[in-house]
């Protein structure tokens, strides 16, 4: 599944709320930040809001700038972003401008809304009905695999804003936070009360826009079990760039590692032949590095570019086992073993017949590949 990159972007007020409850849009934004959103836009493949957003805004959701659709254009993308709305019900207005403006048009849905909109819609709206419910696991499956959407631009409202952040799918928040108060308890917020992942999230990003101030985070959290959430990409990516500062060897592998904790603490990191030791591996390095009672990491994950070995010669125990020995229950990868030094092998078949879950993201198995490249059969480097 190649989930799209999901960013969630708003602006709210410095108590926290996104309008207020008159019948007139609160402009929260000036010109240089509807500016910057309008890049935004331009640079993604997709645009996306729920349908309480249609029902309040009616939004257009077009890129503005000519110059910037001009060169989207040029590089051979289509001049306006998809646009998406996802609606469990249908109970959409068919009169709306975000279905008669821009280019193609996508709307998911539930069987019962497709019944609903059946003939109402322009002929050019592709409309998706996912069954009896309209999952955002499925959506964005679908928008990823069907769609070809690589980066997808959330715009709203506050409940798919705090579905996604909740279930662990945003890969960035896109923050604007704007010079004044709202006061009003019944004005709609940015996200709603619920579980959240824990933790902190990553400051990427700060800057004045005008009058207001952009921030930009990532969620650092890990996912639970076997879902994988946005933040284990980034961890698992990491893991790939770390593989590729590995000094190069003939006989083994380039592999990165990462230990972080259940509340996105990076806790340690290793690659093969770290120090100096011809032999170490990645997650071996990386665990060496914390005290075994350190109780954070029964509820830890391991991100590793690829899959933790089980068999080894040159230590006596696999690092399968040293995941396992140290407590951990969650482990991240993309690549399972190839056969090239040891054969059969199957760390994920270990790890998983004692009760660990592992998470296996294919789409960073080039990545994990790439620093091994001299050691794979043409086959295999596919």
């Amino acid at each position: 599944m190649a989930q799209p990159y999901v960013l969630l972007s708003a602006a709210v007020s410095l108590d926290g709320f996104l309008d207020d409850t008159g019948p007139e849009r609160l402009l929260l934004s000036g010109p240089e930040d509807f500016d910057r959103v309008d890049e935004v836009r331009a640079g993604s493949d997709a645009i996306l809001v729920g349908a309480g957003t249609l029902r309040t805004d009616n939004p257009r959701l077009l890129v503005y700038s000519e110059e910037r659709r001009a060169a989207r254009v040029r590089a051979g993308r289509p001049e306006y972003p998809l646009k998406v709305a996802v609606s469990a019900s249908g109970d959409l207005d068919p009169d709306a401008l975000f279905w008669h403006t821009g280019g193609a048009k996508a709307l998911y849905t539930t069987d019962k809304g497709a019944e609903r909109l059946s003939g109402l819609l322009p002929a050019d709206v592709d409309v998706v009905a996912l069954g009896p419910d309209a999952e955002w696991r499925a959506v964005l499956a679908h928008l990823g695999d069907v769609k070809g959407v690589g980066r997808l631009m959330v715009e709203g409202g506050g409940q798919v804003h705090t579905q996604l952040l909740q279930q662990g799918l945003a890969d960035e928040l896109q923050l604007v936070l704007a010079p004044l108060v709202v006061g009003q308890p019944d004005a709609p917020r940015m996200f709603g009360p619920g579980a959240y992942p824990p933790g902190r999230m990553r400051l990427l990003e700060t800057r004045p826009v005008g009058d207001v101030v952009l921030m930009r985070y990532a969620p650092t959290a890990p996912g639970i079990g076997r879902s994988a959430s946005a933040a284990d990409r980034r961890w698992l990516e990491t893991a790939c760039e770390l593989a590729a500062q590995c000094p190069p060897s003939r006989t083994a592998f380039s592999v990165g590692a990462v230990i972080v904790a259940a509340d996105g603490t990076e806790l340690a990191r290793g690659h093969s032949r770290e120090g100096g030791d011809p032999v170490v591996h990645a997650e071996e390095a990386a665990l060496a590095k914390l005290d075994p009672a350190d109780p954070r990491l029964a509820t830890a994950t391991v991100y590793s570019s690829l899959e933790p070995c089980a068999r080894r010669a040159s230590r006596p125990a696999p690092c399968a086992r040293l995941i396992l020995d140290a407590g951990v229950r969650r482990v991240v990868t993309s690549w399972r073993e190839p056969d090239t030094f040891v054969a059969a092998a199957d760390g994920t078949g270990l790890l998983t017949s004692e009760g660990v879950d592992v998470v296996v993201l294919p789409e960073y198995e080039e990545r994990a590949k790439a620093p091994n490249a001299h050691l794979l059969s043409p086959d295999e480097g596919r």
